[in-house]
C-alpha cells in the first residue's frame, strides 16, 4: 500500500479510536497531520493571549518546520498504530 493510502487510512482510524488519547498526543498528532498536508505554518500566532488551546496547536505546527512530508505521514501512521494496540 502507498504511503498516501495508509496515511489516509490512519487519519480515518483516528476518528474511530475507542480511547481518547492524551492532550499532548492529541496536540502531537494535529501538528503531523497539518505538517504533512500543508507544509511549514505560515500562519501568524493567535492574537487572544488566553486562547491557550490555539496557541499550543500554533507551536506545536511551528515546531515542524522544514520537516518533510513523507516523515511525518509515517511518525502519524506509527502513533495511530500504538494507539490501536494498546
Amino acid at each position: 500500500m502507498e504511503l498516501n493510502e495508509q496515511f489516509e487510512n490512519a487519519v480515518a482510524k483516528s476518528k474511530q479510536l475507542t480511547e481518547r488519547p492524551s492532550n499532548e498526543i492529541l496536540l502531537q498528532l494535529y501538528s503531523l497531520y497539518k505538517q504533512a498536508t500543508e507544509g511549514d505554518n505560515t500562519q501568524d500566532p493567535p492574537s487572544n493571549p488566553f486562547d491557550f488551546v490555539a496557541r499550543a496547536k500554533h507551536d506545536a505546527w511551528s515546531a515542524l518546520r522544514g520537516k518533510p512530508a513523507l516523515e511525518c505521514m509515517q511518525q502519524y501512521i506509527a502513533i495511530i498504530e500504538t494507539l490501536q494496540k494498546s
